[in-house]
């Protein structure tokens, strides 16, 4: 589940507000074991992610880094030539 939280620090364009609560998603299911939780536990579990979204703009935020911002173009190609490899696929 987990692997599906992707870096979002120094990007250009810089991260947006979906890519944030996302990853808010993804870590609050994995914590929870919830891929979707029941009715009674909903806004408890609705809570969670926009705390932990909130959390992650805070940390953002506040790094600093004098690294240049990293192409998301690169980034995603560089990913779908290791699952190429990874899984045999030609023509990806």
């Amino acid at each position: 589940m987990c692997r599906n939280i992707k870096v979002l620090y120094n990007f250009e364009p810089p991260t947006t507000e979906d890519e944030v609560h996302a990853a808010a998603l993804q870590f609050v299911r994995k914590v929870s074991g919830y891929t979707k939780p029941s009715k009674v536990n909903e806004a408890v579990f609705e809570r969670a992610v926009r705390e932990v979204a909130k959390a992650t703009h805070k940390l953002l935020e506040g790094l600093e880094t004098t690294s240049p911002p990293r192409d998301r173009d690169v980034i995603a190609q560089r990913a779908r030539e290791r699952a190429a490899k990874r899984y045999g696929l030609a023509g990806s």
